[in-house]
């Protein structure tokens, strides 16, 4: 991405859009370990969050810390996820890789 369609918003949407991907959770266990896995509820459009953590939005990812609406994924919820052999959403904004479990009613 060009430096200067790397401010464009649209642009960046479009980007983070087009690098979401589902993942089986699995696949993420060396990221958890290291603690860069944050969670995105399902209340939440995952695109924006990334949107958010790739412009520095502070107050709004502080917010949605504040009303746990993003968190890191714990200890217990990733077992979870592992037990259940869990498919997520997952588009990364490094250093952070963004998961958000799939809507009911959504493949």
């Amino acid at each position: 991405m060009s430096e200067a369609s790397g401010r464009d918003p649209a642009v960046v949407r479009q980007k983070l859009n087009q690098d979401t991907a589902k993942i089986k959770w699995g696949a993420l266990n060396e990221h958890q370990q290291i603690e860069c896995v944050i969670a995105v509820s399902a209340d939440l459009d995952l695109i924006d969050v990334a949107c958010a953590f790739t412009f520095d939005n502070h107050d709004q990812v502080k917010a949605w810390m504040e009303q746990e609406q993003i968190m890191k994924v714990s200890d217990e919820q990733a077992q979870q996820w592992k037990t259940e052999d869990c498919e997520l959403w997952a588009v990364v904004v490094a250093p952070w890789v963004l998961v958000q479990e799939q809507k009911p009613g959504t493949n």
